[in-house]
Protein backbone atom coordinates (compact mmCIF):
# COMPACT_ATOMS: atom_id res chain seq x y z
CA UNK A 1 0.00 0.00 0.00
CA UNK A 2 2.77 2.63 0.80
CA UNK A 3 4.75 1.69 -2.38
CA UNK A 4 2.00 2.34 -4.22
CA UNK A 5 1.06 5.55 -3.04
CA UNK A 6 4.53 6.76 -3.18
CA UNK A 7 4.61 6.12 -6.64
CA UNK A 8 1.10 7.72 -6.99
CA UNK A 9 3.11 10.94 -5.59
CA UNK A 10 6.15 10.18 -8.28
CA UNK A 11 3.78 9.85 -11.13
CA UNK A 12 1.83 13.34 -10.61
CA UNK A 13 5.18 14.83 -9.72
CA UNK A 14 6.27 13.69 -13.63
CA UNK A 15 3.01 15.34 -14.75
CA UNK A 16 3.89 17.88 -12.75
CA UNK A 17 7.16 18.28 -15.01
CA UNK A 18 5.38 17.29 -18.28
CA UNK A 19 2.87 20.83 -17.52
CA UNK A 20 6.04 23.01 -16.38
CA UNK A 21 7.75 21.80 -20.15
CA UNK A 22 4.16 22.37 -21.32
CA UNK A 23 4.74 25.85 -20.00
CA UNK A 24 8.69 26.20 -20.91
CA UNK A 25 7.71 25.87 -24.63
CA UNK A 26 4.28 28.07 -24.64
CA UNK A 27 6.33 31.30 -26.36
CA UNK A 28 8.47 28.86 -28.49
CA UNK A 29 5.74 27.03 -30.52
CA UNK A 30 1.72 26.73 -31.52
CA UNK A 31 -0.37 25.11 -29.67
CA UNK A 32 -1.14 22.70 -31.72
CA UNK A 33 2.33 21.77 -32.13
CA UNK A 34 3.14 21.21 -28.42
CA UNK A 35 0.33 19.07 -28.39
CA UNK A 36 1.38 16.70 -31.26
CA UNK A 37 4.93 16.25 -30.05
CA UNK A 38 4.47 16.18 -26.65
CA UNK A 39 1.34 13.11 -27.14
CA UNK A 40 4.06 11.41 -29.19
CA UNK A 41 6.30 11.05 -27.00
CA UNK A 42 4.04 10.42 -24.17
CA UNK A 43 3.47 6.58 -26.42
CA UNK A 44 7.01 5.54 -25.13
CA UNK A 45 6.33 4.76 -21.63
CA UNK A 46 2.32 4.42 -21.52
CA UNK A 47 3.44 1.39 -24.18
CA UNK A 48 4.45 -0.19 -21.05
CA UNK A 49 1.06 -0.15 -19.35
CA UNK A 50 -0.58 -2.94 -21.68
CA UNK A 51 -1.57 -5.84 -19.83
CA UNK A 52 -0.11 -8.68 -21.63
CA UNK A 53 -3.43 -10.35 -22.62
CA UNK A 54 -3.99 -7.20 -24.82
CA UNK A 55 -2.98 -6.41 -28.08
CA UNK A 56 -2.42 -3.26 -29.85
CA UNK A 57 -4.98 -3.69 -32.02
CA UNK A 58 -7.60 -3.56 -29.68
CA UNK A 59 -7.25 0.52 -29.32
CA UNK A 60 -9.33 0.19 -32.19
CA UNK A 61 -11.70 -2.40 -31.14
CA UNK A 62 -13.94 -0.75 -28.86
CA UNK A 63 -17.07 -2.50 -26.69
CA UNK A 64 -18.59 0.58 -27.00
CA UNK A 65 -17.44 2.55 -30.04
CA UNK A 66 -19.87 5.86 -29.60
CA UNK A 67 -19.04 6.55 -25.54
CA UNK A 68 -15.03 6.10 -26.45
CA UNK A 69 -15.19 8.72 -29.15
CA UNK A 70 -16.99 10.68 -26.56
CA UNK A 71 -14.18 9.92 -24.17
CA UNK A 72 -11.40 10.60 -26.62
CA UNK A 73 -13.02 14.16 -27.64
CA UNK A 74 -13.24 14.81 -24.09
CA UNK A 75 -9.96 13.80 -23.79
CA UNK A 76 -8.16 15.62 -26.75
CA UNK A 77 -9.98 18.82 -25.84
CA UNK A 78 -8.83 18.62 -22.14
CA UNK A 79 -5.22 18.18 -23.32
CA UNK A 80 -5.44 21.27 -25.43
CA UNK A 81 -7.06 23.41 -22.88
CA UNK A 82 -4.61 22.45 -20.65
CA UNK A 83 -2.04 23.39 -23.12
CA UNK A 84 -3.66 26.94 -23.35
CA UNK A 85 -3.94 27.20 -19.55
CA UNK A 86 -0.26 25.98 -18.41
CA UNK A 87 1.06 28.71 -21.25
CA UNK A 88 -0.95 31.88 -20.09
CA UNK A 89 -1.26 31.59 -16.26
CA UNK A 90 0.78 30.78 -13.80
CA UNK A 91 1.32 26.98 -12.80
CA UNK A 92 -0.32 27.07 -9.61
CA UNK A 93 -3.58 28.85 -10.38
CA UNK A 94 -3.78 26.88 -13.77
CA UNK A 95 -3.82 23.76 -11.38
CA UNK A 96 -6.57 25.43 -8.81
CA UNK A 97 -9.02 26.02 -11.76
CA UNK A 98 -8.35 22.89 -13.57
CA UNK A 99 -9.12 21.16 -9.97
CA UNK A 100 -13.10 22.23 -10.10
CA UNK A 101 -13.13 18.71 -11.97
CA UNK A 102 -14.54 17.11 -8.77
CA UNK A 103 -17.25 19.66 -8.62
CA UNK A 104 -18.34 19.53 -12.16
CA UNK A 105 -18.53 15.58 -11.49
CA UNK A 106 -20.97 16.54 -9.06
CA UNK A 107 -23.04 18.81 -11.10
CA UNK A 108 -22.98 16.29 -13.88
CA UNK A 109 -23.93 13.05 -12.11
CA UNK A 110 -26.92 15.23 -11.02
CA UNK A 111 -27.74 16.12 -14.46
CA UNK A 112 -26.71 13.35 -16.61
CA UNK A 113 -26.58 9.81 -13.92
CA UNK A 114 -29.94 11.20 -12.36
CA UNK A 115 -27.60 10.56 -9.13
CA UNK A 116 -28.99 12.31 -5.94
CA UNK A 117 -27.16 15.11 -4.29
CA UNK A 118 -26.66 16.03 -0.59
CA UNK A 119 -26.21 19.30 0.76
CA UNK A 120 -23.01 18.20 1.66
CA UNK A 121 -21.45 17.94 -2.07
CA UNK A 122 -23.60 20.93 -2.76
CA UNK A 123 -22.17 23.07 -0.03
CA UNK A 124 -18.34 21.62 -1.42
CA UNK A 125 -19.63 23.03 -4.99
CA UNK A 126 -20.35 26.72 -3.21
CA UNK A 127 -17.27 26.35 -1.62
CA UNK A 128 -15.04 25.30 -4.80
CA UNK A 129 -16.79 28.73 -6.52
CA UNK A 130 -15.68 31.06 -3.43
CA UNK A 131 -12.20 29.58 -4.34
CA UNK A 132 -12.41 29.88 -8.01
CA UNK A 133 -12.99 33.85 -7.35
CA UNK A 134 -10.64 34.71 -5.33
CA UNK A 135 -7.79 32.81 -7.39
CA UNK A 136 -9.42 34.90 -10.32
CA UNK A 137 -10.79 37.81 -8.79
CA UNK A 138 -12.97 39.32 -11.87
CA UNK A 139 -12.97 42.93 -11.97
CA UNK A 140 -9.73 43.43 -10.06
CA UNK A 141 -7.28 41.41 -12.26
CA UNK A 142 -7.80 40.48 -16.08
CA UNK A 143 -9.35 37.34 -17.13
CA UNK A 144 -7.45 35.57 -19.72
CA UNK A 145 -8.39 32.80 -22.23
CA UNK A 146 -5.90 30.46 -20.04
CA UNK A 147 -8.71 30.77 -17.35
CA UNK A 148 -11.68 29.46 -19.65
CA UNK A 149 -9.07 27.26 -21.14
CA UNK A 150 -8.81 25.82 -17.48
CA UNK A 151 -12.28 25.60 -16.71
CA UNK A 152 -12.80 23.96 -19.85
CA UNK A 153 -9.78 21.37 -19.31
CA UNK A 154 -11.58 21.07 -15.90
CA UNK A 155 -15.14 19.86 -17.84
CA UNK A 156 -13.81 18.13 -20.10
CA UNK A 157 -12.06 15.86 -17.40
CA UNK A 158 -15.14 16.04 -15.31
CA UNK A 159 -17.29 14.44 -18.53
CA UNK A 160 -14.52 11.78 -19.16
CA UNK A 161 -14.71 10.56 -15.30
CA UNK A 162 -18.92 10.02 -16.21
CA UNK A 163 -17.91 8.15 -19.57
CA UNK A 164 -15.38 6.23 -17.82
CA UNK A 165 -17.79 5.29 -15.54
CA UNK A 166 -19.58 3.75 -17.86
CA UNK A 167 -17.53 2.01 -19.94
CA UNK A 168 -14.40 1.70 -17.70
CA UNK A 169 -15.64 -2.05 -16.72
CA UNK A 170 -16.13 -3.08 -20.45
CA UNK A 171 -13.18 -1.34 -22.21
CA UNK A 172 -9.74 -2.38 -22.03
CA UNK A 173 -7.19 -0.02 -20.43
CA UNK A 174 -4.87 -0.07 -23.70
CA UNK A 175 -8.30 0.93 -25.58
CA UNK A 176 -8.65 3.41 -23.04
CA UNK A 177 -5.49 5.02 -22.49
CA UNK A 178 -4.27 4.55 -26.27
CA UNK A 179 -7.51 5.93 -27.89
CA UNK A 180 -6.86 8.76 -26.40
CA UNK A 181 -2.94 9.31 -27.48
CA UNK A 182 -3.74 8.47 -31.09
CA UNK A 183 -6.88 11.02 -30.88
CA UNK A 184 -4.51 13.87 -29.50
CA UNK A 185 -1.62 12.78 -32.32
CA UNK A 186 -3.85 13.06 -34.88
CA UNK A 187 -6.02 15.88 -34.64
CA UNK A 188 -3.02 17.78 -32.86
CA UNK A 189 -1.06 16.72 -36.43
CA UNK A 190 -3.88 18.19 -38.58
CA UNK A 191 -4.65 21.40 -36.59
CA UNK A 192 -0.53 22.14 -36.77
CA UNK A 193 -0.46 22.19 -40.26
CA UNK A 194 -1.54 25.94 -40.89
CA UNK A 195 1.07 27.38 -38.46
CA UNK A 196 3.92 24.72 -38.25
CA UNK A 197 7.51 25.90 -37.30
CA UNK A 198 10.10 24.04 -37.25
CA UNK A 199 10.48 22.27 -33.30
CA UNK A 200 13.83 21.13 -33.77
CA UNK A 201 15.47 23.75 -31.20
CA UNK A 202 12.63 22.95 -28.49
CA UNK A 203 12.89 19.01 -29.33
CA UNK A 204 14.88 17.97 -26.31
CA UNK A 205 11.91 19.95 -24.31
CA UNK A 206 9.15 18.27 -26.12
CA UNK A 207 10.33 14.62 -25.43
CA UNK A 208 11.17 15.55 -21.78
CA UNK A 209 7.49 16.79 -21.29
CA UNK A 210 6.34 14.10 -23.58
CA UNK A 211 8.08 11.05 -21.76
CA UNK A 212 7.55 12.63 -18.07
CA UNK A 213 3.32 12.56 -19.16
CA UNK A 214 3.80 8.69 -20.08
CA UNK A 215 6.09 7.91 -17.18
CA UNK A 216 3.50 9.94 -15.08
CA UNK A 217 0.74 7.33 -16.74
CA UNK A 218 3.11 4.61 -16.46
CA UNK A 219 3.20 5.25 -12.58
CA UNK A 220 -0.42 5.92 -12.15
CA UNK A 221 -0.96 2.50 -13.36
CA UNK A 222 1.04 0.32 -11.27
CA UNK A 223 0.40 2.43 -8.57
CA UNK A 224 -3.13 1.12 -8.33
CA UNK A 225 -1.97 -2.29 -8.80
CA UNK A 226 -0.10 -1.38 -5.29
CA UNK A 227 -2.59 0.31 -3.44
CA UNK A 228 -6.43 1.00 -3.85
CA UNK A 229 -7.52 3.37 -6.17
CA UNK A 230 -9.13 5.26 -3.67
CA UNK A 231 -5.88 5.76 -1.38
CA UNK A 232 -4.38 6.65 -4.85
CA UNK A 233 -6.75 9.19 -6.40
CA UNK A 234 -6.73 11.97 -3.74
CA UNK A 235 -2.37 12.28 -4.13
CA UNK A 236 -3.12 14.10 -7.63
CA UNK A 237 -3.96 17.52 -5.77
CA UNK A 238 -0.11 17.34 -4.49
CA UNK A 239 0.12 18.67 -7.90
CA UNK A 240 -0.70 21.99 -6.54
CA UNK A 241 2.17 22.05 -4.34
CA UNK A 242 4.50 20.68 -6.88
CA UNK A 243 3.52 23.43 -9.41
CA UNK A 244 3.91 26.12 -6.77
CA UNK A 245 7.62 24.75 -6.47
CA UNK A 246 8.27 24.33 -9.92
CA UNK A 247 6.70 27.86 -10.76
CA UNK A 248 8.58 29.74 -8.04
CA UNK A 249 12.30 28.04 -9.19
CA UNK A 250 11.92 27.99 -13.07
CA UNK A 251 9.08 30.90 -13.56
CA UNK A 252 9.33 33.26 -11.37
CA UNK A 253 6.02 32.74 -9.91
CA UNK A 254 4.73 34.04 -6.43
CA UNK A 255 1.12 33.94 -6.12
CA UNK A 256 -0.75 36.28 -3.62
CA UNK A 257 -1.62 35.01 -0.13
CA UNK A 258 -5.56 35.71 -1.58
CA UNK A 259 -5.15 33.47 -4.46
CA UNK A 260 -2.88 31.01 -2.04
CA UNK A 261 -6.55 31.24 0.21
CA UNK A 262 -8.98 30.19 -3.25
CA UNK A 263 -6.69 27.68 -3.96
CA UNK A 264 -6.48 26.09 -0.66
CA UNK A 265 -10.59 26.60 -0.55
CA UNK A 266 -11.20 24.54 -4.16
CA UNK A 267 -8.49 22.05 -2.87
CA UNK A 268 -10.69 21.54 0.51
CA UNK A 269 -13.87 21.26 -1.72
CA UNK A 270 -12.48 18.68 -4.16
CA UNK A 271 -10.99 16.70 -1.53
CA UNK A 272 -14.62 16.73 0.26
CA UNK A 273 -16.89 15.93 -2.96
CA UNK A 274 -14.14 12.78 -3.63
CA UNK A 275 -14.48 11.11 -0.65
CA UNK A 276 -18.60 11.98 -0.98
CA UNK A 277 -18.35 10.62 -4.39
CA UNK A 278 -16.34 7.57 -3.10
CA UNK A 279 -18.69 6.74 -0.60
CA UNK A 280 -22.26 7.13 -2.60
CA UNK A 281 -21.35 6.09 -6.18
CA UNK A 282 -18.40 3.58 -5.44
CA UNK A 283 -16.16 4.52 -8.80
CA UNK A 284 -12.96 3.44 -7.56
CA UNK A 285 -13.80 -0.23 -7.75
CA UNK A 286 -15.44 0.34 -11.85
CA UNK A 287 -13.43 2.81 -13.09
CA UNK A 288 -9.68 2.31 -13.99
CA UNK A 289 -7.88 5.39 -12.36
CA UNK A 290 -6.10 7.49 -15.15
CA UNK A 291 -5.60 10.83 -15.73
CA UNK A 292 -8.96 12.25 -16.96
CA UNK A 293 -6.99 15.07 -19.22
Amino acid sequence: MQTGILLAFAAYFAFACGDAATKALGDGLPIFEIGFFMSLFAFIPAAFTKPPQDRWRDVFVPSRPFLLALRVLFGVVGMMSAVVAFTTLPLAEAYALIFLLPIFVTVFSALFLKETIGWRRWSAVLVGLAGVLLVVRPGFQTILPGHFAAISCAICGAGTVIVLRIIGPTERRVTLIGAVLVGAVLANGVLMIPTFADPTPHLWLLAFGGLCVGLGQTGLVFATRLATASAVAPVQYSQIVWAAVLGALFFGEFPDAIAYAGMALIATSGLFTFIRERKKTRWWQRTPLIRNR
